[in-house]
């Protein structure tokens, strides 16, 4: 068994009027399976509305389900004796880190959250400086995170998901406020503590660049996982993805592009050396 397994899952929202009497039932998650093994990276695709951050806040027991079931670590997330240890397992990175962020120090945040699990002082110590390293912020320890850049603070929100030690973090969509640069640092972390520390990853993301790396990736539409595979399997169908409104990581266009003019490259490039030793063998 997986650390997360999704088995036959829905999830439907009751739209409401002003009276608050139920109008209508919206699905947003269709009758899905998913799992994920232990120390895996897997990133899930889709366009806004497609269901994938309602999903995420399935792993993290945030929601239950209304039909089917979603097991953290054997836990099953409907049993709400289950989530503290579920929330414990699995962190969550949310997009904006401003949310996330309640303390007026660095490192009084980070420290916030095993605090609540009634980790011994010596130990919470420990932990936070072992999380700040972890992510590159042990310098700015004394600082405000108000003085911090947006991808400083993302660095800041994963360093105290990190503190708790779960297994497994779940982040929805983590770069959306941030620029190209911070982008690039939260995902580059996201990677570090995946492969240095075993972490499992689950990334939300919209960026076809942020998947590159991952183990799998799986693909929703209108509440159902549409595709799955490898990335390299993935972005090999770059007429599907149009048709779940997604595009491809640029170096895969442009391969895609000089294919169908002729050039023998072969689909799935994913990176700018990838296409020029297609080019330059």
């Amino acid at each position: 068994m997986g650390i997360v397994e999704a088995k036959n899952l829905l999830y439907e929202y009751f739209k409401r009027d002003d009276e608050g009497k139920v109008t209508g039932i919206e699905t947003a998650i269709d009758h899905i399976d998913l799992s994920v093994e232990q120390g895996q990276f897997i990133s899930i695709l889709g366009h806004n509305g497609s269901g994938k951050s309602t999903l995420a806040k399935h792993i993290n027991a945030l929601l239950v389900p209304a039909e089917g079931s979603v097991t953290v670590d054997g836990l099953d997330t409907s049993d709400t004796k289950n989530h503290l240890s579920v929330r414990q397992i699995a962190g969550m990175v949310f997009q904006n880190p401003d949310n996330q962020i309640i303390a007026s120090v660095v490192e009084e945040d980070v420290a916030f959250g095993p605090e609540n699990l009634g980790v011994p002082t010596e130990e919470i110590v420990e932990r936070v400086e072992r999380s700040l390293k972890s992510v590159g912020m042990w310098k700015k320890r004394t600082h405000s995170p108000g003085r911090l850049s947006g991808g400083q603070k993302q660095r800041v929100a994963i360093a105290g998901v990190m503190a708790m030690e779960p297994k497994c973090i779940i982040f929805d969509e983590p770069t959306a406020m941030l620029d190209p640069g911070g982008r690039a640092e939260v995902i580059s972390v996201a990677h570090e503590l995946n492969k240095k520390k075993g972490i499992t990853v689950i990334l939300i993301t919209h960026y076809m660049e942020e998947v590159v790396g991952s183990d799998r990736v799986f693909v929703m539409d209108h509440g159902k996982v549409v595709m799955q595979g490898t990335p390299r399997e993935i972005f090999s169908q770059v007429e599907e993805l149009k048709k779940y409104r997604l595009g491809v990581p640029q170096m895969t266009l442009l391969a895609d592009e000089l294919r169908k003019k002729g050039l023998p490259i072969p689909a799935g490039i994913l990176t700018r050396e990838e296409l020029l030793n297609a080019l330059c063998p």
